[in-house]
């Protein structure tokens, strides 16, 4: 891992039984940092996305590589980013892969080393250097959640994990907070999708604080360090034929910030925004990121 992520992380060390990675709320993320999702199928920056990452001194990008989807009975990838710009210099690269939730329904002998690989791979075939982290992103319920938690087990412990890796991380949604905390070094909580987007007249399906306010209360014992992400994306969805449009206010991200803050402090020191792609950034003005990425 590069001198950078070691820096910008400043995870306290933490101590465990076995191969469990869990943490007490107190031994939190303790650096300010600001990161970036990018969720696109080809790493590509144009200007303003590089000025964008200069400005408001981004030093990580969480950048999905690919999806693990069921396909046939057996999860397979899909979705495979290709390289075609290098980051910039100073900015920390994060592989981060989203699988699906019926992906978790049964154990899959063999896919947590497989998953692995093919990141070590990827990295190999388009020379990055210097990743010291894993994100695994999944929406898992109740009823994959100890699958999952295996499933990341299996990843910490498997030879090309620790031959090249020396963090894993998860993201967290609200409805997760209720639950037993992942076998993770730490957790990405994702502060947007919280409605429900089948419902014709849902609140804004990307954010609001009422469908956040629930879940303020287990964020102060949450057994895992935690950083905050917050959308940034316009949201488009057709229901019986009328075209919806949803983007969050800037009001309502910084409301939503300040009730998570408020219960968790330490939540205001690595920040993400959801995710680096140039018409995000001309939706909100430059003082909104700024007051986002405040720490």
């Amino acid at each position: 891992m590069g001198i950078i992520g070691k820096g910008l992380l400043l995870l306290t060390v933490i101590v465990v039984t076995g191969c469990q990675r869990q943490a007490s709320p107190e031994k939190e993320i303790t650096e300010d940092g600001n990161a970036v999702y990018y969720w696109r199928t080809e790493l590509r920056l144009d200007s303003t996305e590089r000025a964008f990452l200069r400005q408001h001194q981004i030093k990580k990008v969480y950048c999905r590589y690919f999806d693990v989807v069921m396909r046939d009975g057996e999860p397979m990838p899909n979705a495979t980013l290709s390289f075609r710009d290098p980051l910039p210099d100073g900015v920390e690269l994060i592989p981060t892969v989203f699988i699906t939730e019926d992906c978790m329904h049964k154990p899959h002998p063999g896919l947590a080393e497989k998953l692995v690989k093919r990141i070590v791979q990827m990295n190999e075939t388009n020379d990055i250097n210097g990743v010291g982290e894993i994100q695994i992103d999944c929406d898992y319920t109740a009823r994959s959640r100890q699958v999952y938690y295996d499933f990341l087990k299996e990843i910490s412990r498997s030879s090309p994990f620790t031959s090249h890796f020396s963090l894993l991380s998860t993201t967290i949604r609200l409805h997760q907070l209720q639950m037993r905390v992942p076998p993770a070094d730490y957790g990405v909580l994702m502060l947007y999708n919280t409605g429900d987007p089948r419902r014709f007249a849902e609140r804004n399906p990307v954010l609001d604080i009422h469908d956040v306010a629930p879940y303020l209360r287990y964020l102060a014992d949450y057994q895992l360090p935690l950083a905050a992400a917050y959308p940034v994306y316009l949201w488009q969805r057709n229901i019986h034929g009328v075209r919806v449009e949803h983007f969050v206010e800037a009001s309502e991200i910084l409301r939503v910030k300040k009730a998570v803050e408020r219960e968790r402090p330490a939540l205001r020191h690595l920040i993400l925004t959801y995710h680096l792609d140039r018409e995000n950034i001309n939706r909100y003005q430059l003082k909104t990121y700024e007051e986002i990425y405040h720490h």
